[in-house]
């Protein structure tokens, strides 16, 4: 989601207003892995944040992005 702020940015010249829906799905994305991250960690689970391959399975799992 971070790639497609800053594309957006670029091609609008950097125009905020032009890529607010962006910007709130980066929100939304963040929220989602930070919520996830704090999870594992009450859990114990080592490391904080998935590997690439499980935040696929898991986003697979969801049915998409669930943000």
């Amino acid at each position: 989601e971070s790639d497609a702020s800053q594309k957006c940015l670029d091609a609008y010249n950097y125009d905020k207003s032009m890529c607010s829906e962006y910007f709130q799905q980066y929100k939304s994305c963040r929220k989602y892995w930070h919520t996830i991250m704090l999870q594992r960690r009450r859990d114990g689970v080592k490391p904080d944040m998935p590997a690439a391959a499980e935040r696929q399975e898991m986003l697979a799992a969801a049915g998409g992005k669930p943000y």
